[in-house]
């Protein structure tokens, strides 16, 4: 508490050194339209572009810039900028670059760039994975995600398929199930977030999907990007018997320990993230669940050049090409593109709701109500807000707003800190 608060004080302070910056205070921040030349958009990242997160936005970020028609010294990127006052300080820097817009990526970013939004009214900013856009009621503060869990879930199918086929071989063993005959898979995450819960819940679903029998343990590795603790992660799922094994987290510490177990016998398989990692583990690599970011920023851009009103809480996935899975390794079981291809028709279609209530249960309970806290907590103190999330028998995710909402811990998955 103590932490949080000092760093909340912190960029309060700030807000008063950045209210010398604003120039006219356009107080009902009317949208205008800005012509393409003069349009310049800046981006603050955690990382420095080496692992796959940060380098999966900068993708996105150059590819919308291409498709816009923006050159390059539109777009400025400060990396390694850390969750304190040194993201309000960047943020400051690149408005005063004549920067129209400016993106955060990470979470622990939010609350800088909501303060920074409450001053800097000529600008619009963009907390990436962020929640209280909507409750700020500020104007030029939005919150922006991809609907990720319906490739976490296709990614899932990917696996199941893997499962399926080993099995029907005869390429599986009394250590790769458990006391009553469910098949072993693992998962990595970074931290009990939301984000996470929701990501590998739906991988879970959707290797269900295809073998039902199956149970799964995830190790938290308490970093976004450490290849060591991944490493030693994964060893301790391949140790444990899971066949295959996914991931939310950032390195390809994962896959290369994979492929290495693989290559001495152990028969596992790897399912990554955010990049195709094809690359470090040839055989184990299935696929990787990935955002194609170029279509939020795309929109972005060219809502703010055209003075459209930019959508407060953006959440796109497979119907607007925003989120995919990578190119299927050579590993992957025989009809594998052919379930994939049709379960992505019936996710598009609506015919099929990853978080659907029916399948599965919470303490041996089927799930029928589930209100998320809407509520945000730094600057609408009096604007508290409940809303139910599963209606028509399914959790809406990503709908009542952009960031990941299910955090619920279904009967099949267990978390190891």
């Amino acid at each position: 508490m103590g932490k949080i608060t000092t760093k909340i004080l912190a960029a309060a302070l700030m807000i008063i050194i950045l209210t010398g910056l604003t120039g006219c205070d356009n107080a009902e921040n009317e949208t205008v339209a800005i012509d393409k030349a003069d349009f310049k958009a800046g981006a603050i990242f955690v990382g420095d572009g080496s692992e796959a997160y940060t380098a999966a936005l900068v993708e996105g970020i150059e590819k919308a810039a291409k498709e816009t028609g923006l050159s390059e010294n539109q777009i400025v990127i400060k990396y390694s900028v850390d969750d304190s006052s040194a993201c309000l300080d960047a943020a400051s820097e690149l408005v005063k670059e004549g920067c129209n817009i400016v993106i955060t990526g990470s979470y622990s970013q939010q609350s800088y760039m909501q303060l920074a939004a409450s001053e800097l009214k000529n600008t619009h900013f963009v907390a990436m994975t962020g929640d209280t856009a909507n409750q700020s009621k500020l104007p030029n503060f939005s919150n922006a995600f991809t609907k990720i869990y319906e490739a976490r879930y296709i990614s899932g199918v990917v696996a199941g398929m893997k499962i399926k086929e080993l099995e029907e071989d005869g390429k599986l063993s009394d250590a790769n199930k458990d006391s009553v005959g469910n098949i072993r898979v693992g998962y990595i995450g970074a931290f009990p977030y939301a984000e996470v819960v929701s990501g590998y819940t739906a991988f879970f679903l959707g290797v269900q999907s295809v073998v039902p029998e199956v149970v799964m343990e995830v190790q938290y590795t308490n970093s976004w990007f450490d290849v060591k603790a991944e490493t030693e992660a994964a060893k301790a799922l391949i140790f444990d018997g899971c066949v295959v094994i996914g991931q939310h987290t950032d390195s390809k510490g994962i896959p290369v320990a994979i492929q290495d177990a693989l290559q001495k016998g152990t028969e596992v398989y790897s399912v990554g993230y955010n990049v195709d990692m094809l690359s470090v583990a040839p055989d184990a690599v299935l696929t990787s669940a990935t955002n194609d970011w170029s279509v939020f920023f795309t929109y972005l851009f060219n809502a703010v050049i055209n003075g459209e009103k930019v959508a407060t809480d953006w959440a796109e996935g497979y119907e607007t090409g925003a989120v995919a899975i990578t190119e299927l390794g050579q590993s992957c079981a025989a009809g594998t593109q052919e379930k994939v291809d049709e379960t992505i028709a019936a996710i598009k279609e609506g015919s099929l709701h990853v978080f659907d209530t029916g399948r599965f249960t919470v303490e041996g309970k089927v799930l029928e109500s589930y209100r998320i806290d809407l509520d945000g907590d730094l600057l609408c103190d009096d604007n508290n807000e409940d809303a139910e999330a599963i209606k028509d028998g399914y959790f809406h995710e990503s709908e009542l707003r952009s960031a990941p909402a299910f955090d619920i811990r279904i009967d099949g998955i267990t978390e190891v800190n």
